[in-house]
């Protein structure tokens, strides 16, 4: 069932996060002069989130998606501090649990997602913190001081980069891993063992495959030290907990909207119900460059979302799917991905790690590039972008020779020109 144009004249938006700030702006951009409503739980106006983790430590104010005052010049109604605790589908009305009824012609669910927890004894003590909230980024700061023991559960990106930034600051850092590397869900063997060995010569201690059984405190309620299950006890002054993330979809769920490991969208981020949209992490997402439906945790993925959200409330073409890609930057690295890795590839090095400078491009049996993963390589990543768009086969040999130009670097039979 198709919705026009005429008939989405309030739009209103659960969430105040990237995915929901980026479309309110979106869709004034794009000309939509009909009601804008974003209702957030948090007090604070959409901000950028990827510094929370990457330059918490730094002394820097929050930075703000859009300029405060873009709301009220583009007539976008923030409601802070405003939660939502029903839908009704049928009325086409959401109720906040401050006993306030807002009207919508289309609904969007940006909620996002929540930290999952440890299911552990003293998971509740002071000084054990996740990081999803400019309000833990806070926490997290006071806490990161020189000298500090910091405990990092969990070896993700963004427990590799609060470790980094720890560091940085002068902190003794351990990172907690329960598989048997960092990155196990998201990177290659190769990248994480190269990843590994950067944190290593700058101090950083890693345990792989331990799990944490307890976490103990002081008599004040602060954490003391955190228990393996095989009776080992870590000092410690912090404990972040970085093991995942959980998608904000009970709202979606309760309303009878289809879900499956997050709100399940189509490739246009429309849910089981044609008024409702929903966009951003709490989304299981149709993607035309992955198999099957995906989660896509990155700020690249929500601003997608938010644009193809905007198109269909606008009633415009949906653009193509974007290569998915994310990046992280942990001490002077930049790290940029590009694709979803695909088990059975081939790993090909194009320069030196040592060098802190060099890209692992994954190709299938055929040459074609499934995935790259970059260190401070910004041609490499710019390029094999491309090639991942366009399913690209590359020469293995001339991949490995830092001699020749990434444009030059296709099998003969390849018509592909990428620019340098």
């Amino acid at each position: 069932m198709s919705v026009s144009t005429e008939q989405r004249r309030q739009v209103v938006v659960v969430g105040a996060g990237h995915a929901g700030g980026t479309l309110a702006g979106v869709l004034r951009q794009q000309g939509f002069d009909g009601t804008v409503i974003v209702v957030g739980a948090e007090s604070d106006p959409p901000y950028h989130r990827p510094p929370l983790s990457k330059k918490f430590a730094a002394e820097d104010e929050p930075q703000w998606l859009r300029p405060l005052e873009f709301y009220s010049d583009n007539n976008i109604e923030l409601r802070l501090s405003e939660t939502v605790v029903r839908i009704d589908r049928a009325g086409h009305v959401v109720h906040t649990a401050g006993g306030d009824r807002i009207d919508y012609d289309t609904l969007v669910i940006a909620t996002g997602a929540s930290a999952r927890s440890l299911p552990i004894p003293g998971n509740d003590l002071r000084g054990v913190v996740s990081l999803r909230t400019l309000g833990e980024a806070q926490e997290l700061r006071d806490g990161v001081v020189r000298g500090a023991s910091i405990a990092i559960v969990g070896g993700g990106y963004i427990g590799l980069e609060v470790a980094a930034a720890a560091r940085a600051k002068g902190c003794d850092v351990v990172i907690l891993e329960r598989e048997d590397r960092v990155l196990a869900r998201v990177a290659s063997s190769e990248f994480s063992s190269i990843v590994t060995e950067f944190h290593r010569t700058r101090g950083t201690r890693i345990l792989t495959e331990v799990t944490v059984s307890e976490i103990r405190g002081k008599a004040d309620g602060s954490v003391e030290s955190l228990v393996l299950a095989d009776g080992t006890e870590i000092g410690c002054d912090l404990v972040l907990v970085g093991v995942g993330a959980i998608p904000n979809d009970k709202l979606a769920r309760d309303a009878g909207i289809a879900c499956e490991s997050g709100i399940t969208v189509d490739g246009a981020s429309r849910t089981s119900d044609p008024f409702v949209l929903a966009i951003g992490d709490v989304t299981h997402r149709i993607h035309d460059r992955v198999d099957g439906r995906v989660r896509l945790e990155s700020i690249p993925s929500a601003v997608e979302q938010a644009r193809q959200a905007a198109a269909v409330i606008v009633g415009s073409d949906v653009l193509a799917h974007e290569v998915p890609w994310f990046w992280s930057d942990q001490f002077d690295l930049k790290m940029k991905m590009a694709g979803i890795l695909t088990p059975g590839t081939e790993a090909v090095l194009r320069g030196d790690p040592s060098t802190e400078k060099f890209a692992l491009f994954h190709l299938e049996p055929d040459g074609t590039l499934d995935s790259l993963e970059t260190v401070n390589a910004a041609a490499e990543f710019m390029a094999g972008k491309r090639y991942l768009a366009n399913r690209t086969r590359l020469d293995r040999q001339k991949l490995v020779d830092l001699g020749t130009s990434m444009r030059d670097v296709t099998l003969a039979e390849s018509a592909t020109v990428v620019s340098t």
